[in-house]
């Protein structure tokens, strides 16, 4: 029989920095379109693999001159490649010892409540009354939380204890009776409020929370706007992104998910990497972020020198 152990340390030596294993029924009461359950349900885990995003991929948009290694390495390369080898290492070896495993990819599909799918809830339908539509999408985050890998920030971005917000995630469903791993019981964001700060897009809501219980525990971030947020991420306040003209129409923008990848930058990083360039650098929910982090001593992997040298730059 394998082992929780023996899948982390075969995880960690096929390249994941972070390994976490759930109970299944730690997802009782997740809405039916996000339960991990109807993809697999003979399932007794959910295994998370966590990713690191190298601090340097934020180097060059943090002193303004190189904006190519956050989208390339930091985000296409981790969810289209690092990541995929690593998973499908994973479930190869469970199914050499006799059990199924599912892989979960971090990749976009069309799902019946992505608000950014731009066709309402009209993407599919049940192939039975008692199903879900799919594709039942895998909430990541509490998918993360629920493997004990850290907790959900107010910025709703994951953080961890290694690495804070500097991580991606896949995940595989098993038929393995692996021990799960305890809920994460310790406290990383300190609600400093520095993503609400620095988003270039205002894209966060200080005053209006999102609560979810979890395996008994409540979860709290704060609401987020996802059509902001995704017109933010791809530059589109030209104070953030030398890439956006000056005369940018950001309000125009900021109603549209998908607007800003008209830039020429986002369209040559969407056509190399399948997705557009990142423009602002996720300045506040992740920046700001483990910046604020390390200078406070809550995360494990920690440098030689600050990664903030000099002020921000804004256009």
């Amino acid at each position: 029989m394998v082992t929780s152990d023996q899948v982390k340390a075969y995880a960690r030596e096929c390249g994941a920095d972070l390994v976490g294993v759930g109970a299944m029924d730690r997802f009782e009461g997740a809405p039916k379109e996000m339960d991990p359950r109807y993809i697999f349900p003979e399932a007794q885990a959910i295994v998370g693999l966590g990713f690191r995003i190298h601090r340097g991929c934020f180097r060059g948009i943090e002193e303004g001159t190189f904006f190519g290694a956050y989208p390339s390495m930091g985000y296409a390369g981790i969810n289209y490649r690092d990541a995929p080898i690593t998973l499908r290492a994973l479930c190869s070896a469970l199914e050499d010892q006799g059990y199924e495993a599912v892989p979960v990819q971090n990749m976009l599909f069309l799902n019946p409540l992505d608000p950014l799918n731009g066709v309402a809830h009209d993407v599919s339908r049940p192939v039975a009354p008692d199903l879900p539509a799919p594709d039942v999408m895998l909430h990541y985050r509490i998918a993360a939380f629920i493997c004990g890998m850290g907790e959900i920030g107010f910025s709703k971005v994951f953080l961890t204890p290694e690495f804070g917000p500097r991580q991606r995630f896949v995940f595989l469903l098993t038929d393995a009776p692996l021990e799960p791993d305890p809920i994460f019981e310790g406290e990383i964001c300190d609600r400093c409020m520095l993503c609400v700060k620095n988003c270039t897009v205002g894209a966060l809501d200080p005053d209006e929370t999102v609560k979810v219980t979890v395996a008994g525990r409540e979860l709290e971030w704060a609401k987020l706007d996802e059509v902001k947020c995704s017109s933010g991420y791809q530059g589109a306040n030209p104070h953030y992104s030398p890439f956006t003209p000056e005369d940018y129409d950001v309000e125009e923008a900021l109603k549209h998910p998908y607007r800003a990848v008209e830039l020429p930058y986002n369209k040559a990083s969407a056509g190399m990497f399948h997705l557009p360039g990142a423009l602002e650098g996720a300045r506040g929910c992740i920046r700001a972020c483990f910046i604020h982090l390390e200078e406070t001593g809550k995360i494990k992997n920690v440098f030689k020198h600050p990664f903030r040298k000099r002020k921000p730059w804004r256009l």
